[in-house]
């Protein structure tokens, strides 16, 4: 009988159960103990203390080097959690919200040498449920028993790592016709991904022919910008372009891709607008959170494209990189076509930093 989870639905269970502070237990060479550092609350500090042991800290190479704190893991840095540790401690370690108010929160003792691989998962964890990716992290000896009993989901860390590391499959869940301003010809497709993450969009523009290539544009979503018209950044003018230039030519592609904050979620990028809003460009922001430059996943818009019967696109954007996930991914791009608007006196530094750091072709 198969009514147990597999791999992909614990990992979704363990994502969820850290968006609500819920402690989650990977088992394998060296079982841990993990909870996420945005979410813990000090009764479960105080518990977690109560095992003994060493806890640590666990966070990128990123945040590490905000903190100057030794990421001897090369991407990671373990910090050795203090025994009078509170939640605001570890929080004011994992959130840069007060950095410039409190700038040295050191020194740190910071972990080297062990196997790391349990601290990875779990920080990769926390990333892909949308939270700041910083984990608590101690080592049980029992760790099987201790998870049934405390009822807590118990994930194989083996079975883990490479599904962590896979794209989930996209699966077209229903279409309907959707006349718009731009076409009254319109269509939109939802697309649902095994993960349980994000589901993600493709409207479609008249009738295109899948044996030409067709006018296509991958929009990460951007609920400020797309919806609420914010001038931040160039994305709502984009989004309004492109579908305007698809109508006029007859028909497009527009990939609705839900990548908010470049992959980071709305509650990040909004960490990382008040940052900026301390002085710190974008790609800076996204650093002293924890993240990359870019967290997104291009080639979720060639599965998509596929999907759909598509091969070939003349690709709305300024940003090379697309191009290049495009084609490694098998979609050719026999053209990019420039979407330069939407520059005002509120994003013209947002938009230099893209082109400067980002490669943005502006």
């Amino acid at each position: 009988m198969s009514f147990a989870p597999d791999i992909t639905e614990q990992i979704a269970r363990a994502r969820a159960d850290l968006r609500m502070g819920v402690p989650v237990v990977l088992t394998g060479t060296h079982p841990v103990i993990v909870m996420a550092a945005e979410t813990l609350t000090a009764q479960r500090l105080t518990d977690l203390l109560a095992l003994g042991g060493t806890p640590v800290l666990a966070i990128t190479a990123r945040r590490a080097e905000t903190l100057k704190a030794r990421a001897y893991d090369g991407d990671l840095a373990r910090i050795a959690v203090p025994v009078d540790a509170t939640p605001a401690w570890v929080q004011s370690i994992a959130n840069p919200g007060d950095d410039l108010r409190a700038p040295m929160k050191g020194p740190f003792n910071c972990l080297r040498g062990g196997d790391v691989s349990a601290h990875r998962a779990a920080v990769q964890l926390a990333k892909t449920a949308r939270l700041l990716p910083a984990v608590l992290v101690l080592e049980l000896a029992d760790a099987v028993v201790f998870a049934a009993e405390h009822n807590l989901n118990c994930v194989d860390l083996a079975a883990a790592t490479p599904a962590l590391s896979k794209r989930s499959p996209l699966h077209p869940v229903v279409n309907a016709r959707l006349p718009m301003e731009v076409s009254e010809t319109g269509r939109l497709h939802i697309f649902r991904p095994d993960d349980g993450a994000e589901e993600h969009y493709a409207i479609e523009v008249g009738r295109p022919d899948r044996a030409r290539p067709v006018l296509a544009r991958l929009h990460s979503a951007c609920f400020t910008g797309d919806l609420m018209g914010s001038l931040k950044c160039d994305c709502g003018p984009q989004l309004r372009a492109a579908l305007a230039q698809m109508g006029q030519e007859g028909h497009g592609i527009l990939l609705y891709l839900n990548q908010e904050g470049r992959g980071i979620g709305l509650a990040n990028k909004m960490r990382a607008y008040s940052l900026q809003d301390q002085g710190f460009d974008t790609v800076e922001a996204n650093h002293r959170l924890g993240f990359e430059d870019d967290e997104r996943d291009f080639r979720l818009g060639a599965d998509i494209l596929r999907s759909m019967g598509f091969s070939a696109i003349r690709l709305l954007t300024n940003n090379p990189r697309k191009v290049e996930m495009m084609i490694k991914s098998g979609i050719e791009v026999t053209e990019r076509v420039p979407l330069a608007v939407g520059e005002n006196r509120h994003n013209s530094a947002y938009l230099a930093t893209k082109a400067a750091k980002s490669g943005h072709l502006l």
